[in-house]
C-alpha cells in the first residue's frame, strides 16, 4: 500500500490560530491548495481544499497528476464540467458497473462530486462537510434499501 495524500491535516500543526505562513510549505502536488504554492499560507481551508481532491479522485479514479490533466484542464474542471448532468461519464466505471439502483447511484456520485467541488472554490467547513457527507449516505440508503427507515429531514 501507498500513501498519496500525507499532508491533510497539516494545519493542526498550526495550534489556536486560524493561519500561519511558512517560507517553505511542504505539500504534495495536486492535493495543495492555490495558497499553498503562491503566499505559503497553512490553513485548515487548504485542507479542505486537499479533501475535496480527494474525494474527486475516489470516485473518478483519476489522480489529479494523471496525464490527461496538464495545460488547461485538471480534475477539478473536468468534474466541475460534468456536473449535473454528465456524471455518468466520469464516475470509475466499476462503481457503476451493475445496474441496479443505477440512479441512485448517479444522484449520490452527483451530491458527492457538488459538495468536492464547495470544498475547492468554498472551502466548506470540514463539519459541514462530515454533515452532508452522513446526508448523502443517508440518502442513498433510503433510494436503495426499501427497509431503511426514511425521516422527513431536508435534502442537500
Amino acid at each position: 500500500m501507498t500513501a498519496h495524500v500525507s499532508d491533510l491535516g497539516i494545519a493542526k500543526l498550526l495550534g489556536e490560530e486560524d493561519s500561519m505562513a511558512q517560507t517553505k510549505t511542504l505539500s504534495t502536488i495536486g492535493y495543495m491548495a492555490p495558497e499553498y504554492g503562491l503566499q505559503g499560507i497553512v490553513s485548515t481551508r487548504g485542507d479542505v481544499y486537499g479533501f475535496g481532491i480527494l474525494l474527486m479522485e475516489t470516485f473518478t479514479r483519476k489522480k489529479p497528476t494523471d496525464e490527461m490533466f496538464g495545460e488547461g484542464m485538471s480534475l477539478k474542471d473536468y468534474v466541475k464540467g460534468a456536473l449535473p448532468d454528465s456524471i455518468a461519464k466520469i464516475v470509475d466505471e466499476h462503481l457503476l458497473s451493475e445496474e441496479e439502483h443505477l440512479l441512485a447511484k448517479i444522484k449520490c456520485f452527483t451530491s458527492i462530486f457538488t459538495l468536492a467541488t464547495n470544498c475547492l472554490e468554498k472551502r466548506t467547513d470540514i463539519t459541514e462537510v462530515l454533515a452532508t457527507l452522513k446526508h448523502i449516505r443517508t440518502r442513498y440508503l433510503a433510494d436503495t434499501d426499501p427497509g431503511f427507515p426514511r425521516s422527513g429531514g431536508q435534502s442537500r
